[in-house]
């Protein structure tokens, strides 16, 4: 593939795609006895457990919003029992219940949390502090003098156990750990409203530095975030954002790569090895598709009530579950409308107390398709949605209820969804400007946006689940999308059977 001059990140989104010809000999038969554990094990360091901090009459209130905040982001919400080991739920949904990611916090040093390194193990509620020296500078040193941690005294790192999915879904799983990180990464930002802390977003870092940092194998197990955690009870804490992303090379020259090490090697080959390159920014376009006597779909809506002091968010957050069935029966154009404003349009939330600008990596590179099939008030067929002057645009006409079907490999979701929406992006012109590591920060912002729309469908009593495995192409044929959309991720919406 090399002599075509693919980039890597092309190379692996093309290697990785579902057909309807190749997904049988991709598809394996599982060893469910050699399922790796969703959950670290550290031998030693000091054990702080976080549960006693939940009550409400504590005294403790910095303790009370660190474990609330953990809790909500990535905490276990409920146990299933089987025949087997129980599988343990957690706030941030995972692709197949595998939860690749591991919590890392990083203290620069108070009263309350001394310096170094510690692990949020989830199954316990609590933190394990496994390294007790000071590391501050050199996390500043590999996040490339960030400046929001100029003044902040605490940092999350999100890594990436890439077996635990992998075993299950071989190479394409680097999809759905990055879509699982933006599922996290969108319930910290929100727990962060709840708990009075702004996250700041860093996904431009020194790849080794940081796995360095928190000892990590850097062939099993890698870093996909860092995120500044400002308090915003500090005042001196309240900070610009600041650049989210940096770039990496891009890569054409690569060997032939086996099967079941492709995913190993694209993780390291969209690091950054050191800073010195910046974006090319191009000029953020207008919304696209806007064709003159197409339909037009005006969005403005009511934004969801969540509650005083967002309890019905926190609430949510714990009730969220992704649904198994649909019963066919419409949605209300309302209800779509309602979950594209909470979804992409956070500035109507301010008066909540929900950060309006929350950060993204590459947020204006990502568009929006609707296949909606079951929408009382609006024609079925294929629309883009246009954030901007927020209205829905429809580009095809037709029922796609046969077609989703078969797109989502046979998943009755597809089918019996009222509205399938698709993210996409122009992978080419995306690499242009943040050359391959683009790739994380589309799937990271994809997950981030598909757990918004999670949560608003579940404050609506409606239901709503991911879809990671599709055939890619046929996307672009069913919707009627150009061939440069990469279809990034799904999520299928209706009402629960």
């Amino acid at each position: 593939m090399s002599e075509l001059k693919l980039s890597i990140t092309q190379h692996y989104h093309e290697r990785t795609k579902y057909d309807e010809e190749t997904i049988a000999s991709k598809s394996q038969s599982l060893d469910w006895s050699k399922q790796p554990s969703p959950f670290k094990e550290y031998k030693l360091g000091k054990t702080i457990d976080l549960k006693p901090y939940l009550q409400e009459e504590t005294t403790e209130v910095w303790w009370r919003r660190l474990s609330r905040l953990l809790l909500s982001s990535y905490g276990l919400t409920a146990r299933v029992d089987t025949i087997g080991p129980p599988i343990y739920l957690r706030a941030a949904p995972s692709a197949g219940g595998l939860y690749p990611a591991e919590i890392y916090l990083i203290s620069r040093g108070t009263s309350l949390l001394p310096p170094g390194l510690y692990n949020y193990q989830a199954q316990t509620h609590s933190l394990v502090h496994f390294w007790e020296s000071e590391v501050w500078q050199s996390l500043q040193s590999a996040c490339c003098w960030h400046p929001v941690l100029q003044d902040t005294h605490l940092a999350i790192a999100i890594t990436a156990v890439f077996q635990r999915s992998a075993w299950r879904y071989q190479d394409r799983a680097y999809r759905r750990i990055f879509l699982d990180t933006g599922h996290l990464l969108g319930n910290i930002e929100l727990a962060g409203a709840i708990n009075d802390f702004r996250p700041h977003l860093i996904g431009g870092f020194v790849d080794e530095a940081v796995n360095n940092l928190l000892y990590l194998d850097g062939d099993t197990e890698g870093t996909t975030a860092i995120i500044g955690l400002a308090d915003l009870l500090e005042v001196e804490q309240n900070l610009s954002t600041g650049l989210t992303a940096l770039p990496s090379q891009v890569k054409t020259d690569y060997p032939a790569i086996a099967d079941g090490q492709l995913l190993p090697y694209y993780h390291k080959a969209t690091a950054i090895e050191s800073i010195g390159l910046e974006v090319e920014r191009s000029q953020i376009q207008e919304d696209k598709y806007n064709f003159p006597f197409c339909l037009k779909v005006p969005t403005l809506s009511a934004p969801i009530d969540w509650g005083g002091k967002l309890a019905g968010l926190e609430q949510t957050i714990f009730q969220r579950r992704s649904t198994r069935a649909y019963n066919g029966e419409n949605l209300t154009l309302d209800e779509l409308i309602a979950l594209l404003d909470f979804t992409y349009q956070p500035q109507n939330y301010i008066h909540q107390e929900l950060d309006g600008a929350p950060d993204y990596f590459a947020l204006h590179l990502i568009e929006t398709f609707i296949a909606v099939s079951g929408v009382e008030g609006l024609e079925s067929g294929c629309y883009y949605y246009a954030p901007k002057v927020q209205e829905l645009r429809q580009i095809r006409f037709k029922n796609f209820r046969r077609e989703l079907h078969f797109l989502c490999l046979g998943q009755d979701l597809g089918r019996d969804a009222a509205a399938v929406l698709f993210h996409t992006a122009d992978l080419q012109a995306a690499i242009t400007q943040y050359g391959d590591r683009v790739y994380r920060y589309l799937h990271m912002d994809a997950g981030h946006l598909g757990q918004r729309l999670n949560l608003a469908a579940i404050r609506l009593n409606l239901g709503v689940s991911g879809i990671a495995g599709f055939f890619d192409d046929r996307v672009n044929e069913i919707l009627g999308i150009p061939v440069d959309e990469a279809a990034m991720y799904i999520t299928t919406l209706g009402r629960p059977r």
